[in-house]
């Protein structure tokens, strides 16, 4: 029976195991009770030092330290992108750090290394901040909160700068698909009662840019801050060592570097901006890094208390086309030339050269938009030969003329424009062909430095037509030359030569030396020399497409001189003419040959009537 009792009465194992649990419980409550003085002290001292950290923060930063104690204040970038651009936005300033363009590579194709127009520190953007407890705060240094959204394609990042939870400014970023163009706006809330808003803040835009291309100074002469008037009146710093400027109403901010820009665009005109360009490449051995140091300074005016400033950012290629989509006279920063020369590229050689490029390679299609453009300029080049012929065939009767009136000057003049009044010859007709073809031969040393479709685009030995085609790198730099031979330049050289040669001798033949005036043959002939060595030195770091067109352009005119003088132009015939037209009532005189022989016979009644006194 006790035996039964004893049995019965054994604990379960699961009685057991409570127990055990229950025992260890009490032990550890025991532990922690001994413990527990020293965690609490150490609450304490967290506790402590969190307040000690927050007034600090506060001592420094007023309002604003409310930001630097949430988690983004650790730092870190937020990345929006497209499938041009890529663009990371830092917590640290709220501005951008790095933009690349997937589609571009720095130097040469196949670098593999891609257009980055910010990067490694070389861009900031700040906003200087006056608070009513007497803090000068810039938002470069502080750290604002992000927050990535989407709406549809668009991706929509805001970065706030916090001074409080429903106080902030904020710095709003949205990239649309497939474009260079992200809006760009900065607002505030409840910042009427943190900042002083009698005056308005500045926003200062500071960028170095990057060399990309293989010709540091082909690329920096092209490297310029841009800016547009309200009125749509666009214009640039100059290209000294450092150029500042103070400019009224302005629409956008652009730092084009060549090939590249960055542009800041405001939908509300800034009141004013202060511009500031320095140059970097003192040496262009050395200074490899950067080309230009760009900054702006322009006043965000407060509005009821509060910032709303609604802009644009562009970060792409300097492509005309693509810039003038937009419809913002951003097209403006492709240097062109002025004028008539701005005319001709815009509305002749932009869509030419364009619509050739859809067909063929780059190279290709400059080797028939030159022949196109001699073509054009064919009729002038025929009535310019044609009238040195003329010339040269009155050359031995202006000879006469000019050994009969030998101690007359001023009657040997009139003589010489009665003979071409009379032979229907105009003296001025070769030089106005030639002044014609200026604005020609400008607008197209205009159109190839900004052709961006000619960069890294090889043809024949030239790996870039927008840049020099070296076939040797020499061991040594020549002074204005540089430290590399270029062959197209070569090439451009020789056919100067050549045409001048021929040109010249012609020109010689047509007009007699001309008493008490410089004697133009030997003029002519040095230039036949200085002219080539000229195009030689000073294209030798130039895009090898520019030289490639004169090389074309200098043979095609050869070419044409040749068949005119030799298939055309009859110097018996023209002699002929000359005589038949000697026979007929002089042709009236123009108002220009008029108001000359006017002037040479009231100098001539002049001189007569001194030798009476």
């Amino acid at each position: 029976m006790v035996v039964w009792m004893w049995y019965t009465q054994q604990p379960t194992d699961a009685e057991v195991a409570a127990e055990k649990a229950k025992k260890e419980l009490v032990v550890k409550e025991e532990a922690n009770a001994v413990s527990s003085p020293k965690s609490n002290e150490s609450s304490v001292v967290a506790a402590s030092n969190d307040t000690l950290q927050t007034a600090k923060l506060q001592k420094t930063l007023g309002n604003f330290a409310y930001s630097a104690g949430l988690p983004s204040a650790k730092g870190g970038v937020t990345t929006i992108e497209n499938d041009l651009v890529i663009l990371k936005i830092a917590n640290k300033g709220g501005y951008i750090v790095e933009a690349t363009l997937k589609n571009f590579e720095r130097f040469k194709k196949g670098s593999g290394e891609l257009v980055k127009l910010v990067n490694d520190n070389n861009a900031s953007l700040n906003i200087q901040l006056f608070t009513n407890d007497n803090h000068t705060l810039n938002t470069k240094d502080l750290y604002f909160e992000p927050s990535l959204t989407k709406n549809g394609e668009d991706q929509i990042l805001s970065m706030r700068l916090k001074a409080g939870a429903n106080e902030y400014l904020e710095y709003k970023y949205v990239l649309k698909a497939n474009d260079y163009m992200l809006d760009f706006d900065i607002q505030s809330q409840g910042l009427n009662k943190v900042l002083k808003t009698t005056k308005p803040l500045n926003l200062e835009l500071d960028l170095k840019t990057f060399t990309n291309e293989k010709s540091i100074t082909y690329e920096n002469r092209y490297s310029e801050l841009y800016y547009e008037h309200e009125d749509g009146k666009s214009d640039y710093l100059g290209l000294g060592s450092q150029e500042d400027d103070v400019v009224q109403d302005v629409s956008y901010i652009a730092y084009k570097q060549h090939f590249f820009s960055s542009i800041l665009l405001t939908k509300t005109a800034f009141e004013k901006a202060e511009l500031q360009s320095t140059n970097l490449v003192k040496d262009s051995a050395i200074d490899t890094t950067f080309t230009k140091q760009f900054k702006a300074v322009v006043p965000l005016a407060f509005k009821n208390g509060e910032i709303d400033q609604s802009m644009n950012w562009f970060y792409g290629p300097t492509d005309y086309k693509l810039l003038k989509s937009y419809d913002r006279n951003l097209e403006d920063i492709v240097a062109l030339g002025w004028g008539i020369f701005g005319w001709i590229n815009r509305h002749a050689f932009i869509p030419m050269y364009g619509f050739l490029s859809l067909f063929i390679s780059h190279g290709w299609a400059i080797v028939l938009f030159t022949i196109l453009v001699k073509l054009v300029l064919s009729p002038i080049t025929y009535k310019s030969f044609l009238s040195q012929a003329k010339m040269k065939v009155l050359r031995p009767e202006i000879a006469e003329l000019g050994e009969k009136y030998k101690k007359e000057p001023m009657k040997k003049q009139q003589e010489t424009m009665k003979l071409y009044n009379k032979a229907g010859v105009n003296p001025m007709a070769g030089c106005v062909p030639g002044l014609l073809q200026m604005p020609v031969f400008y607008a197209l040393f205009q159109f190839f430095p900004s052709a961006i479709g000619l960069r890294q685009q090889p043809f024949l030995w030239a790996d870039d037509l927008s840049s020099f085609d070296s076939i040797y790198q020499l061991p040594f730099t020549i002074p204005a030359y540089g430290n590399h031979i270029s062959l197209f330049p070569i090439l451009a050289s020789i056919a100067i030569f050549f045409y001048m040669k021929m040109t010249t001798g012609d020109q010689q033949m047509a007009a007699p030396q001309q008493e008490g005036m410089p004697d133009m043959a030997k003029m002519m002939n040095i230039m036949i020399y200085i002219s080539p060595l000229m195009m030689l030195i000073f294209f030798n770091g130039y895009a090898s497409g520019l030289s490639l067109y004169y090389f074309i352009s200098n043979s095609i005119t050869i070419g044409i001189m040749l068949v005119i003088k030799n298939y055309i132009i009859d110097s018996d015939k023209i002699h002929a003419q000359i005589q038949e037209n000697k026979l007929k009532e002089p042709k009236k005189q123009g108002k220009f040959q008029k108001k000359l022989q006017e002037v040479m016979e009231q100098q001539e009644a002049a001189k007569a009537q001194q030798k009476k006194k």
